[in-house]
């Protein structure tokens, strides 16, 4: 973990859906830091909450939700409760982002040095003439052939890998301090996965850029991240090191996930499996959202909810690790 001062501080963040039938909480007291050329990893099983804590983050929250509690710093500035427009002078110019299909991020009826040169235009002091070349510098050390020929070729022209490549120069070349990372590789085959992951942590490390990497592979995780911190049903349920998440879990929920990744040094016969399903947002078990799943649950996790506690090398919302908790 990065020594220096966090550029991101996410405080008890509280995110609600209000319905016809009641409040639905998408996030709930979900709180972490990443200092700048850090990669915070953040997993979990579909519906855990790791996109809408991006869309928080970004200031992209679909209607009706909202932020409802916490506070969201950027370098010590609070930006959850900006203006529409405050906010979206930060976005691109503070904060990039990373989504996980190419074609719905980038504008098919403009060339992709068009929209890397009017994102630069647009956030850096320099002209049209300075950011066609920073665009092509981007579209090179992002990896495009032929930069300077392709530069004013338009979305539908390059391949898939190529266009995730695009989308990262169009989150990078304004130079943010933070990326939102939301499955930057998941419509991608694996070969190009790995090499789009490389990019970004080396890009991460070169410009000390802080990363929020959201994702459901744990192999991307274990090969990209510094840190990781794992979600279930709107909340952080483990967060540390990645090698010691990823090889000593504590929570069971992490445990069962780690155990579910192929091991590269043996062969086995069947894969471990966690069963049951996430809840609904509207029928969130009491206590330890994991308890009807977990194979270690007593009688506590069913009545009271666990905070994130000291367990060994990482943090765990989970009674395993209170002294004081009673496990008959």
């Amino acid at each position: 973990m990065s020594n220096a001062a966090p550029l991101l501080q996410v405080r008890n963040l509280r995110v609600e859906f209000p319905t016809r039938r009641g409040t639905l909480v998408a996030l709930d007291d979900v709180s972490f830091e990443i200092a700048p050329g850090e990669v915070l990893g953040v997993v979990g099983e579909s519906g855990a909450g790791k996109s809408m804590t991006g869309a928080a983050i970004i200031g992209l929250l679909e209607p009706p939700g909202r932020i409802a509690g916490g506070q969201i710093l950027l370098d010590g500035r609070r930006i959850d409760n900006l203006r529409y427009e405050e906010m979206r002078r930060i976005r691109g110019k503070e904060i990039g982002a990373i989504f996980q299909d190419p074609l719905t991020t980038l504008n098919p009826l403009y060339t992709v040095g068009r929209q890397l040169a009017e994102t630069m235009t647009t956030h850096l002091p320099i002209g049209p003439a300075e950011a066609r070349r920073r665009a092509i510098e981007w579209l090179e050390l992002v990896g495009i052939p032929a930069a300077a020929q392709r530069i004013d070729s338009y979305p539908h022209e390059f391949s898939g890998g190529m266009r995730q490549r695009v989308v990262i120069a169009l989150a990078l070349c304004a130079e943010p301090r933070l990326i939102v990372a939301d499955e930057p590789t998941t419509a991608l085959d694996v070969s190009i996965q790995a090499q789009v992951i490389a990019l970004l942590k080396r890009l991460a490390r070169e410009k000390g850029t802080a990363m929020m990497l959201v994702t459901h592979d744990m192999g991307v995780i274990a090969e990209t991240a510094d840190r990781v911190a794992v979600m279930y049903a709107g909340r952080i349920v483990e967060i540390g090191p990645v090698r010691e998440v990823v090889k000593h879990a504590n929570h069971p929920y992490s445990a069962g996930l780690m155990a579910s990744i192929p091991p590269l040094d043996r062969r086995v016969e069947r894969l471990a499996q966690i069963d049951g399903a996430m809840p609904r947002l509207s029928a969130i078990p009491e206590g330890c959202a994991y308890n009807p799943r977990c194979p270690q649950v007593f009688e506590k996790c069913r009545r009271q909810r666990p905070e994130l506690m000291d367990a060994a090398t990482t943090r765990a919302a989970c009674w395993l690790f209170d002294t004081e908790t009673d496990r008959e």
